[in-house]
């Protein structure tokens, strides 16, 4: 599932992110969602999030819960 779109995304669930500093190398970040920093409702480039563990970037993959 793409993570451009706010309303998929949701505080807990599993998701892929390109921090700042990847964004050449495109190298993603496995986390789960603790906040969920974009306002608008769509974002092209994902939707930026912080991490539990305190990293912020933006989805590019959402982890289904049943895998």
């Amino acid at each position: 599932m793409e993570g451009t779109s706010r309303s998929n995304i949701k505080i807990g669930i599993e998701v892929d992110i390109v921090l700042k500093a990847d964004q050449r190398t495109g190298k993603l970040t496995r986390g789960i969602v603790e906040r969920i920093l974009t306002s608008s409702s769509f974002h092209p480039h994902g939707i930026k999030v912080m991490l539990e563990d305190g990293q912020v970037g933006r989805v590019q993959n959402i982890i289904p819960a049943d895998r």
